[in-house]
This record gives C-alpha cells, sequence and structure tokens, in this order.
C-alpha cells in the first residue's frame, strides 16, 4: 500500500473550513478567555504603584471587583469554549468513521483477502481520533497561544524593551527546536498506527480462533507473538515520548534561565530607579502569559502532530479504489434479469503470472443448475466468485443476459445474488435476525416460508426463544448443520434470481442433508443456480456438470452422461460410492 500524505491545503478544505462557523466562535471564546487572563497582571501593577502607596480603598474595591468579573469571564468562555469544540470535534470523528467504514466496506473482495479485519478496525476507529485535536480545542488554543503571546510581548516591550530582547533569545532557540522534534515525530506516529493496527489485528484473529489455539495447546506462542506487538509499540511509543521529553526538557531549561536572568535585570533596574516594583510584577506576570502558551504549544504541536498521522493512515485507505470504481464499470443497471451466464475464454490469477484459472468457457442458461467437481484447488471457488463478481477476470468476458458483467452497476446485480457459502458467516444476534439480514423488509409469511423450507423450525421449536435465540459471535452456540440451514433461509428468503451453493450440504449429518435437499430443490426451482459440491450424490439432477482439474475443465455433461464416458468424474463417483 503506498504512503500518503494528506496536504495542510487538504485538511483545510474538507476539515477546517466546513467547521468554520464553530472555529470562529471558539476563536473568539479564546480571546474573550485569553484578554482576560491579561487582566490580573496590569491589575498587580496599578495595586502595587498606585492603590497602596495612596491607600486609596475605593479603588482596592473596584479593582477586585474588575479581576473578579475577568476571572469569572475566563471560566464561563473556557466551558463554552470546551462544550461547543469538542461536541464537534466528536461530531466529526463520528461522521469520519462512518465515511472510512462505508468506504472500507465498498473494496474489493481481494482487498479484503489480503488484510486483516483486526487492522481495518483500526483504521475505522483509531486513525480518525486524531482530528479532535484539528477541529476541538487544540487548534483554537494554537491560535489563542498565539494572540496572547504576541499581545505579552508588546506589554512586555512597553515595560522593557531590553528584557523582553533578553527573554526572546530562549524563547527563539526553544521554538528552532520544537520544529524540529515535530518533524521527527509524525514519521513516528505514522509507524505507531500501523504497529497498532498490526496487533489489534492479530488480538482479533486469537480471539476468533481461540478454539484451534486451545486444541493445539498454543496458548504459550500465541501469548509470545502478542507480546512482541505490544513490545514493537512501546518502542515506538519511546520514541515519540524521547522527542516530547527533549522539547518539555529544553523548555524547562530556556525558560528557567530566562527567568533568572529576568530576576537579577529586574532587580538591578529597581535598585537604579528605573523600574518600579509594579512594573516588575507586572512583567513577570506577563512573562508567563507570553511563555506558557509557547509551553503549551508544543503540546497541541504533538496533538496536531499525531492528527496528521492519522489522517495521513486514512489517507491512505481513502485512496483505495472501490469496487464500483473499476474504470470498466458504468451505471448500467440490469433490468428484468433472466439469469444467464456465460463464461468466455475466461481466465484469472490471484498473483502476476501465476494463472489459477485457464480459458475456461462454459454458459449455465436461465433456471438451470450447473455444477462444479473436483478436487480442492481445482478452481471451482474462483468460478463461483468471478460468477458473484467478487473477483473480476484477467482475460475474458463473463456475461449477464448478454452484457459484460464487468460493465454492469454492482448494487443492481447483487440484488438478484444469493450466496449460501461453506463457511458461511452468521452476526451476533438471533436467529430471525440473521435470517432477515438479506431482506430486512420481508413479511411476517415470508419469514416462515423460508424458516418451513430450510427446516429451521426443525430445531428452533426444541429452543425456549424460538427463532429470537441469540446464537453467539459467528453463530458458535449452533451445529454445523443448524448454522447452515439458517444461511440457507436467508437465502431463500432474498428471492434471488442467481444463486452460488458453495458445499451447501457439506455440514450436514445425513438426515439433515435429506430435508435441506428438498428445501434446495425448491430454491433453485426456476432460479439460475451454481454449485460446489464434494458430496456427489447431491447434484445427481444438475442440467450440467462441470469436472475441474488444475484450473481446467476437463469434462462436461450430466451426470448420466459423465459416467457413460467413464473418465474423472465416473472414477470419484465411484470412489465416493465405495465410502
Amino acid at each position: 500500500m503506498a504512503k500518503q500524505r494528506i496536504s495542510l491545503q487538504k485538511v483545510f478544505k474538507e476539515i477546517i473550513w466546513p467547521r468554520r462557523k464553530y472555529l470562529l466562535i471558539g476563536l473568539i471564546l479564546i480571546i474573550i478567555n485569553r484578554l482576560s487572563g491579561l487582566v490580573l497582571p496590569g491589575a498587580s501593577k496599578y495595586l502595587m504603584d498606585d492603590v497602596i502607596v495612596n491607600e486609596d480603598y475605593e479603588q482596592l474595591k473596584l479593582l477586585v471587583a474588575v479581576v473578579i468579573s475577568s476571572i469569572f469571564m475566563q471560566a464561563l468562555s473556557s466551558f463554552m469554549l470546551t462544550k461547543v469544540l469538542s461536541i464537534e470535534a466528536q461530531r466529526l470523528i463520528s461522521e469520519l468513521r462512518a465515511k472510512v467504514q462505508k468506504h472500507i466496506i465498498s473494496l474489493p473482495v481481494s482487498f479484503f483477502d489480503n488484510t486483516k479485519s483486526g487492522e481495518l478496525v483500526s483504521r475505522i476507529m483509531s486513525d480518525v481520533e486524531g482530528v479532535r485535536n484539528l477541529v476541538g480545542t487544540g487548534l483554537v488554543q494554537l491560535i489563542g497561544g498565539t494572540i496572547t503571546a504576541v499581545i505579552s510581548t508588546i506589554l512586555l516591550v512597553k515595560i522593557s524593551l531590553s528584557m523582553t530582547l533578553f527573554v526572546l533569545v530562549p524563547v527563539s532557540i526553544f521554538g528552532i527546536v520544537s520544529m524540529k522534534a515535530f518533524k521527527s515525530i509524525r514519521p513516528i506516529f505514522r509507524k505507531r498506527g500501523q504497529i497498532k493496527a498490526e496487533v489489534t489485528g492479530r488480538l482479533t484473529e486469537s480471539l476468533n480462533g481461540v478454539r484451534v489455539i486451545k486444541g493445539f495447546n498454543a496458548e504459550q506462542e500465541e501469548n509470545r507473538i502478542f507480546e512482541d506487538g505490544v513490545q514493537k509499540l512501546f518502542n515506538n511509543i519511546k520514541k515519540s515520548m524521547t522527542a516530547t521529553a527533549i522539547m518539555t526538557s529544553s523548555s524547562a531549561f530556556l525558560l528557567g534561565l530566562a527567568s533568572t536572568g529576568i530576576m537579577g535585570i529586574g532587580g538591578y533596574k529597581i535598585m537604579q530607579g528605573e523600574l518600579t516594583v509594579g512594573d516588575f510584577l507586572s512583567f513577570t506576570l506577563y512573562l508567563g502569559f507570553m511563555v506558557a502558551p509557547i509551553v503549551q504549544m508544543s503540546n497541541i504541536g504533538s496533538q496536531l502532530t499525531e492528527a496528521f498521522a492519522g489522517l495521513d493512515r486514512t489517507e491512505e485507505i481513502m485512496n483505495q479504489a472501490g469496487e464500483q470504481d473499476d474504470p470498466l464499470r458504468t451505471e448500467i443497471v440490469p433490468q428484468n434479469i433472466k439469469g444467464d451466464i456465460k463464461f468466455e475464454n475466461v481466465s484469472f490469477e490471484y498473483e502476476e503470472d501465476k494463472e489459477v484459472l485457464h480459458n475456461i468457457s462454459f454458459e449455465a442458461k436461465a433456471g438451470s443448475i450447473t455444477a462444479l467437481v473436483g478436487s480442492s484447488g481445482s478452481g471451482k471457488t474462483t468460478i463461483a466468485s468471478l460468477a458473484a463478481s467478487f473477483l473480476n477476470p484477467s482475460k475474458g468476458q463473463i456475461y449477464l443476459d448478454h452484457q459484460d458483467l464487468r460493465t454492469v452497476h454492482l448494487s443492481s446485480f447483487r440484488q438478484h445474488l444469493g450466496v449460501v457459502l461453506q463457511d458461511d458467516f452468521l452476526f451476533e444476534g438471533s436467529i430471525k435476525e440473521n435470517i432477515l439480514f438479506s431482506n430486512p423488509t420481508a413479511t411476517d409469511i415470508e419469514l416462515e416460508n423460508a424458516i418451513k423450507n430450510a427446516y429451521v423450525d426443525e430445531f428452533t421449536n426444541r429452543f425456549d426463544e424460538g427463532i429470537h435465540t441469540i446464537i453467539g459471535e459467528r453463530g458458535v452456540k449452533l451445529s454445523g448443520g443448524q448454522r447452515q440451514r439458517i444461511a440457507i433461509a436467508r437465502a431463500i428468503i432474498a428471492d434471488p434470481q442467481i444463486i452460488i451453493l458453495d458445499e451447501a450440504t457439506s455440514s450436514l449429518d445425513t438426515e439433515s442433508e435429506a430435508l435441506i435437499q428438498e428445501s434446495l430443490s425448491k430454491l433453485m426451482k426456476g432460479r439460475t443456480t451454481i454449485v460446489i459440491a464434494h458430496r456427489l450424490s447431491t447434484i445427481q439432477q444438475a442440467d450440467q456438470i462441470l469436472v475441474m482439474d488444475k484450473g481446467e475443465i476437463i469434462e462436461t455433461g450430466t451426470h448420466d452422461v459423465l459416467l457413460e464416458k467413464k473418465g474423472r468424474y465416473y472414477k470419484l463417483y465411484k470412489y465416493q460410492a465405495r465410502i
């Protein structure tokens, strides 16, 4: 995956500018907040040089009232600032998560075959988190801090130019150190996102495969792999903390030197009569208002750098072309699909120059049943994936009702497609929710028919909660046969015109298989069906059987015709019959 760096211009255009109203409100609030904070240093000078000297009690009362008012304004503006911008930042994070998830779901199946699900979860949930520092208080505080520093510098110059110039030297050095540190931190944050995604991916895999881990007594090895990942993450964090520590310690050292110098210079000027005690106190307080935002900027700078690093990784994923973004894919929406599917000289390769299918040609007439048989790795599942448009041919064409399938609008095509896979996926939730997944608007009668036709009621009637029974993640509370019947019911209720069955009865016992074969016969009637099966007894009624070997069709015909040929199919059938 090529590395992408998101530009400031794009961030401004797509993230900051659309939220300019909230940021403007935040900027006004931060200015009010910072100006309110500047009241105390000015009041301190007036207190020392005028009010106390003249013993003016009325002015003292007024001064205290003004300072209390300014403190109240600081507190109020700080509250409003957090409320307005933090909420907007969280809204942005929600929108970005939804946008990234929507795009990832639109990516081709081949992308998911090569990417860990846990890594994608990290991309969606973690990488966008940093934008809160762009729209939240971070960016506004950076701007507000800059304004405060500029105003404070002007006020410091008015009190003493020489003392101000003395302070600006270490502050400038700190600025240079910070800029260099930020430049080195961004790639560290990018790498951190990558490591977190890898660790999350492995953790997700290990939790999903906990039965395999325990079954092979592999807990210790899995623990080692996870600990190695966590250690890599720690080492990355250590690097960024070192850079941050350099900034923090350099700021403490340089600003400490400045403060010490001011103490000496200020004391000398007071003794020389060039500076009043009030001026010195005011200068010290204003200095704090100038320095504090600069120190704060180092923290905010780290946060903004982390935000950009996360957006870099988000940009990588958003630049991946979706299925519908294929340049050959048009907006052709198939109308009244009959279901004729034709493969014409189709070849396919998962890796360059390593073909797994070679010049495959066959036609599955509308309403017919085409069965694919052959040993593992012969190309059966690849053909099914091509028919479902999960994959695109490397060479040749696949036609749907005489229209090149690669030019057809995917969503419109898949409305008419039903799929039952060998290891079909069930979602966390109830049996009813899983069946309705393919057709949420189905009526109660349609649901009842699907349940009966797939013989789901044969086992749900034994459950206290019936079809409302929660099945656990991936349906772990059900047997393989029960899960398969739910998957078939899900396909039935979708009422598709084209059906792909990949080992649809592989998980069933003999009794369940007999029930399912009857329901599948009802499902396949009048629909174009492509069946992948190892059990040859289940496909004897197919209109055509394609015998696959090493990515090629070596025999074609009906069950009886192929038996008469006494070729590969005949040998497979006799072998299974003996078993």
